[in-house]
Formats: C-alpha cells, structure tokens, sequence
C-alpha cells in the first residue's frame, strides 16, 4: 500500500494573509497531485493528475 506524502504549504503563501492552498503526492513517481485549502483541511482535497497540475500552475502564472 502506498502512503501520501505530507501536506505542503506554498512558499509564497504569506505568513500573515491566512490564503493558502497546501499540496501532497502519493510516494510514487506519477503520483496524483492532492490540493487542500489550509484554513479548512476537513473540507477534504482535490485529487489531480500530474499534467493537469502542471497546466493549472502555467496557467495562473
């Protein structure tokens, strides 16, 4: 059974703004790309795929 990675907080997220978004993989090279709102973890996550990941993140550039 693989297990997830730890959750991770944007470097860019503020220390002080209270917004954002934390991110864990599965332990496994072409893992799912896990998304959580930190403020509100039990709210569960968003589970998406390396590629769209890597498109969502050009995108908001």
């Amino acid at each position: 059974m693989t297990t997830p990675g730890k959750w991770r907080k944007s470097t860019r997220s503020g220390a002080n703004t209270g917004n954002c978004v934390e991110t864990r993989t599965l332990n496994h090279t072409g893992a799912a790309i896990e998304l959580r709102d930190s403020k509100a973890p039990q709210l569960g996550s968003l589970a998406i795929n390396r590629t769209d990941f890597t498109a969502l993140l050009g995108s908001l550039k």
